[in-house]
């Protein structure tokens, strides 16, 4: 038997709300409090989850001593480094939506404040969650395909998705996109590091809008010689609301592996919508009685782990190292060099800004 555990939400936009529906049924949940600075939003939320809190102040919760967990889901993305300190402050376990921080001090003094507290931290890379993406994590580990050569993924959502992101915060393609795809093949190559990294940018609609790339392209170089090519867009013609479509293939010295995410398998067609393709988004969606979607498993994961004294699926070791590879992209495709990591002292200033 587990005692139940007290979590907090904070945001609950349409990440938030997915995570704030899932803590609420759980059984391993006890009381539900969520923060939310939209008053609709906070009461929407409020009616379909019976928090015992809902409040627009997020701080009112961490003085709460009876919470054991938060969750953040708030943005932009500004605000989770200091959201993410106050909560293990105040002596919370964390679950920060991605990216860890917008700096690799940031990063580094919430992997250190952890540690010092030992507190759970973990970041929502959510594709660990998608049984496809586990597959081949799990096909590279066994051996399946025996030692593995080199990997690509290609991910591209649509242009919509693409302005809600790019209107927040001024962070690229690699920080924002590729971001998964960069934790995704570093966990599924087993712990090789990252040593070399090559990025283009290709300009097109985005630029006029908010000065960013349509897409980018990011080659990985890791200790052990595997090569790993990343494609990321964000300028997808609209079609079912936030889709994205995710092409995969790794090959190894015994075999190669391909998948398919590009979620073509269920469309419907109207006269008024044309083709659409439902159940395509990332996070996953609400179908009824069943979630389509790797986000919830990716709750009830850290809820289990707090709960049950379990380790995290995402390490925040593990998320600075990505982090440090998109930074190290973006300083690529802006120097039109390779870069080397671990990053140097000549490249940490720029990586501050």
């Amino acid at each position: 038997m587990y005692n139940p555990i007290n979590v907090a939400i904070i945001g609950t936009g349409w990440c938030g709300g997915i995570r704030a529906v899932s803590c609420a049924d759980n059984p391993l949940v006890g009381e539900l409090h969520i923060a939310e600075t939209n008053p609709e939003r906070l009461e929407e939320v409020r009616s379909m989850t019976g928090a015992v809190t809902a409040t627009a102040d997020y701080e009112e919760l961490l003085k709460n001593d009876g919470i054991t967990a938060v969750i953040i889901s708030a943005t932009p993305e500004t605000v989770h480094y200091p959201m993410a300190k106050a909560s293990m402050e105040a002596g919370k376990h964390v679950f920060l939506e991605k990216p860890i921080a917008l700096t690799l001090a940031e990063a580094d003094e919430l992997v250190d404040l952890a540690k010092a507290k030992d507190l759970k931290f973990t970041i929502g890379y959510s594709q660990r969650f998608n049984p496809k993406f586990a597959y081949v994590a799990k096909s590279v580990a066994d051996g399946t395909i025996g030692k593995p050569v080199s990997a690509l993924v290609s991910r591209h959502i649509t242009r919509g998705l693409g302005n809600k992101i790019s209107g927040r915060i001024s962070l690229s393609p690699a920080a924002m996109e590729a971001t998964h795809d960069i934790d995704f093949a570093l966990w599924a190559m087993g712990g090789a590091k990252p040593v070399r990294v090559y990025s283009q940018s290709a300009y097109g609609i985005m630029k006029e809008k908010s000065g960013l790339e349509d897409t980018q392209y990011i080659i990985v170089t890791l200790d052990n010689g595997i090569v790993i090519n990343i494609g990321a867009g964000w300028t997808m013609p609209p079609n079912y609301p936030n889709y994205s479509g995710t092409w995969i293939e790794f090959i190894g010295t015994d075999g190669m592996l391909t998948v398919d995410d590009t979620h073509r398998d269920v469309l419907w067609n109207t006269v008024e919508k044309g083709i659409q393709l439902p159940m395509s988004t990332m996070p996953g969606e609400f179908v009824d009685h069943v979630y389509a979607g790797p986000m919830v498993a990716e709750t009830v994961h850290f809820i289990d782990a707090v709960a049950r004294d379990r380790a995290v699926m995402v390490t925040p070791e593990e998320a600075r190292t990505v982090m440090e590879v998109y930074v190290a992209a973006d300083m690529s495709a802006e120097r039109n060099e390779p870069v080397n990591l671990p990053l140097n002292s000549r490249d940490l200033p720029a990586a501050a800004e």
